[in-house]
């Protein structure tokens, strides 16, 4: 490994010792470019990695909100700045329990390549707040929502920064957020968020758009491989929109999704899931997955999300979150004929689980190259907004679709030049990295 990329990766483990998530990605990611430092001696003239891997900029603040009963909470809210080199700050809100300021960080550093590899002028970010939606009412969303926005609105913009949905952020919270801040700046800047609904500047596709975007580069993937995507098995791990638009669109394409996860288990659909069946029992019922197997004959619902990688499938497609898949899961995989891992969501696999797939000849992708489907769409909602017009579906699903192409032959073609070709992950962190660092290098010491 290059020296200095080895200084830079001991200093986040000294500094940043505390966020592991943090840590992890950053190893990764640094560990893939080591090649490129040696090419590149400018860089470390003037110490650019160590500039990369710290946040711009980083707020914390307090959100307290009233639920139903009168009774006041508290809780802690994020939003990190990463890296704007290449455009206003980009990335997405996650409302979920275990959320921390590793995670935010970790999320917002992936954010900036991801971006970087869409071609589109968006830098790098990430938020978030250790409150859980579950189990809460419209109403208590709503006045946490509000009083979210209230702490971060300051600091966000359409040229500043621009939020997005993540786990625990639907329609439903974008909605509340753009509420509250258009009642606070008193100006008609919907381009401040993207996840929109569509009767106030919100795109089509956007709720599908990263699965989508996956079976796309899927689909770049196999074809570069003499194959087609038509008759795989899927399996899919989550429950969201990710999962949902990889199972329409796969199915559209002649693919079978045989099985998807939830927080609690997993279900077996021999024919493959009715997607219409899944959208109901998630977005209109909120419902647990178990209903599906009461609802469509010849289906299963089996308590343990784990099992699902230990089942037969063509194709595994992990988009739930952060470190799911275990070399163990790995194996099994590798056992019953698995031929490839396509990452849905972001960082789901282990170090040792991608060294295992890598070892044993999958075909994979990383996050930042095959979910960048759903940040793409979301920058072409930015577009959308800018220009006061909105596109059909036909429209933005044919530039998602030339996005996740143009993705995959950066991704391959960096692969090819750093003497691995086919090497995905290798290729996605290369061709992600190069953009922002030569941005950064013309910016200046800044």
């Amino acid at each position: 490994m290059n020296a200095y990329v080895a200084s830079v990766i001991d200093y986040v483990k000294q500094a940043h010792g505390n966020e592991p998530e943090f840590v992890q990605t950053v190893e990764e990611v640094l560990s893939s470019v080591s090649p490129i430092m040696d090419a590149h001696p400018e860089y470390e003239k003037v110490d650019l990695l160590k500039r990369m891997v710290e946040p711009e900029r980083m707020f914390t603040f307090r959100v307290c909100w009233m639920d139903d009963k009168g009774e006041y909470h508290t809780n802690r809210g994020w939003r990190c700045q990463f890296n704007g080199a290449i455009g206003p700050y980009k990335g997405g809100l996650r409302f979920q329990k275990n959320v921390y300021e590793g995670i935010i960080k970790f999320l917002g550093f992936e954010q900036t390549f991801k971006n970087s590899l869409t071609g589109l002028p968006m830098g790098g970010a990430k938020g978030g707040s250790d409150f859980d939606p579950a189990g809460k009412s419209d109403a208590e969303v709503m006045r946490f929502c509000q009083s979210f926005m209230t702490a971060l609105y300051r600091y966000i913009g359409p040229d500043i920064d621009v939020p997005a949905g993540d786990m625990g952020v639907g329609g439903r919270e974008i909605g509340y957020l753009y509420g509250q801040y258009r009642r606070l700046k008193g100006v008609w800047e919907n381009g401040v968020l993207t996840g929109k609904g569509m009767t106030y500047g919100g795109s089509l596709i956007r709720p599908e758009a990263t699965g989508y975007g996956a079976v796309y580069y899927l689909q770049e993937v196999l074809k570069h491989e003499n194959d087609t995507i038509e008759g795989k098995r899927i399996a899919i791990s989550g429950y969201g929109n990710v999962a949902w638009g990889i199972m329409r669109k796969a199915t559209e394409l002649g693919a079978k999704v045989t099985y998807f996860s939830g927080p609690d288990g997993y279900i077996y659909d021999p024919d493959g899931v009715d997607i219409k069946k899944v959208m109901d029992i998630k977005q209109k019922r909120r419902a647990r997955i178990s209903v599906y197997a009461d609802e469509v004959p010849g289906s299963e619902y089996h308590e343990g999300r784990k099992g699902i990688w230990t089942l037969k499938c063509d194709i595994a497609m992990p988009c739930a979150s952060q470190n799911e898949m275990d070399a163990d899961d790995v194996q099994h995989l590798i056992d019953n004929g698995c031929m490839a891992v396509f990452e849905g969501a972001n960082m789901p696999l282990t170090p040792e689980a991608i060294e295992k797939v890598l070892g044993n000849g999958l075909l994979y992708s990383p996050g930042k190259a095959s979910n960048a489907g759903g940040v793409a769409t979301s920058g072409l909602e930015m577009s959308q907004n800018s220009i006061r017009m909105s596109w059909s579906f036909d429209e933005v699903d044919e530039k998602l679709h030339g996005i996740m192409k143009n993705i995959f032959k950066a991704c391959y073609d960096a692969s090819v030049e750093c003497g691995q070709p086919g090497n995905l992950m290798l290729g996605a962190n290369v061709a992600g990295c190069l953009k922002v660092a030569d941005a950064m290098m013309a910016q200046g010491v800044v």
